[in-house]
C-alpha cells in the first residue's frame, strides 16, 4: 500500500510503499482510510516536536480519520499515540476508539471537523462545570479550531461570545457563526483601556488558542478591567501557536478569581475523549456546523503540508 512517510524529522511526509499493518488482536480492525485531516496536532507530530513524540521512525503521521471496515461500516476514528497513523491507504484502528457513521456523511467534513471541534468541545464538557448563560472569550478565534470554538460555545448555551483574533476577513464572518462581538489581536486591543478590555472584561471562560506573549498581554488587560474581581474566572489553554511559554505576571493569580487549567491529551483521558465522540459525530454529521474544509489526494500529500489555504487540509485516498 501507499502511505504519507516521515523519514526525517523537519521534512515533509513522502507518498511513498508501505507495509500493510496487521492487527495484534481481536480489538483491532484493519479499515481502509477515506479521509484524514492535517491538523497542527499532526503537523508537530510528523516534526517530532508534540510532547507525545518517542522520535520513532519511520512514522506515518494522523491522530484521527474516516475509514471502512470489512465489516462495511463507515467508521470515525481516533489512533492512539503510535508511528502508524492515518495518512495512509490502510490503518489498523481499535474499534472501541472508534465510531460508527451513518453512509450518507461526507467523510471530508467528519475528517476536517472532529479533531479541532473535539479542543472546545472537551474543554467545556469535560475540564470544568460550564453552564448554560455564561460569557465565553475564543482567544484564536479566527483558525479553524477558533471558529469551530464560536459555534460550540454558542451551542453549549453561552451568553456572549466575544471572538478575538488577527485574521479581519475571517473576524468579519465570526458573527454570522454566533459571536456576539469581534476584536482585533493587535497591540493597541491589549492594553487595558482597549476593545478587548471593553467587551471582554467580565468573561467568565477563556478559550484560549494562542497563548505566549499575547496572552499575558490580553489576561492583563481582562483582570484590570473587571468590574468584580472576586467573580470568577477560567481561563482554558488548549493552543500555542503564539509560543510555548507565555510570561504570566503573579499578580495576575492574586490580583483576580482566576484559575488556569489545561485541556489536551494527559488532563483529559482517553475515556473522557471517547465518550464525548458519539454526540460530537452526530452534531457535526448532522451539518449544523459550519466547517471549512479542502480535501487533496493523499498521492499530493508533499503539495499539501506546504499549503496555508486558511481552511482544514483533508488528505483522501481512491477508496473514497
Amino acid at each position: 500500500m501507499h502511505a504519507a512517510v516521515v523519514t526525517t524529522f523537519g521534512a515533509a511526509p513522502r507518498y511513498q510503499e508501505f507495509p500493510v499493518p496487521v492487527p495484534a488482536d481481536d480489538d483491532q480492525m484493519l479499515v481502509d482510510v477515506l479521509a484524514a485531516g492535517l491538523h497542527p496536532r499532526v503537523r508537530s507530530q510528523a516534526n517530532g516536536s508534540h510532547y507525545t513524540s518517542t522520535g520513532e521512525l519511520p512514522l506515518v503521521p494522523g491522530v484521527d480519520g474516516v475509514g471502512r471496515g470489512p465489516d462495511g461500516l463507515l467508521r470515525y476514528f481516533i489512533l492512539p499515540d503510535t508511528a502508524m497513523g492515518a495518512m495512509a491507504e490502510q490503518t489498523v484502528i481499535d474499534v472501541r476508539r472508534s465510531v460508527v457513521l451513518d453512509d450518507s456523511v461526507d467523510p471530508v467534513a467528519v475528517a476536517a471537523a472532529m479533531n479541532p471541534a473535539m479542543s472546545s468541545w472537551v474543554a467545556l464538557r469535560q475540564r470544568i462545570a460550564f453552564q448554560p448563560g455564561q460569557d465565553v472569550l475564543v482567544l484564536g478565534a479566527t483558525g479553524n479550531s477558533g471558529q469551530l470554538a464560536v459555534q460550540i460555545a454558542k451551542r453549549s448555551g453561552a451568553r456572549n461570545v466575544i471572538a478575538a483574533g488577527r485574521n479581519p476577513a475571517r473576524l468579519a464572518t465570526l458573527p454570522a457563526l454566533g459571536a456576539t462581538a469581534t476584536v482585533s489581536l493587535d497591540s493597541v486591543s491589549l492594553d487595558s483601556g482597549g476593545q478587548l478590555a471593553k467587551v471582554a472584561a467580565d468573561v467568565d471562560v477563556v478559550l484560549d488558542y494562542v497563548w505566549g506573549e499575547p496572552t499575558a498581554a490580553a489576561m492583563a488587560a481582562i483582570i484590570t478591567s473587571r468590574a468584580d474581581r472576586s467573580k470568577p474566572l477560567t481561563w482554558i489553554q488548549i493552543g500555542s501557536v503564539a509560543g510555548r511559554t507565555s510570561p504570566i505576571p503573579s499578580a495576575a493569580l492574586r490580583a483576580a478569581r482566576l484559575q488556569i487549567v489545561g485541556s489536551g491529551q494527559g488532563s483529559v483521558s482517553p475515556r473522557e475523549y471517547l465518550a464525548e465522540l458519539p454526540a460530537l459525530a452526530e452534531l457535526i454529521s448532522a451539518g449544523t456546523l459550519d466547517i471549512a474544509a479542502r480535501a487533496m489526494p493523499l498521492a499530493d500529500v508533499e503539495q499539501a503540508w506546504a499549503t496555508d489555504a486558511g481552511q482544514r487540509i483533508v488528505l483522501v485516498t481512491a477508496a473514497r
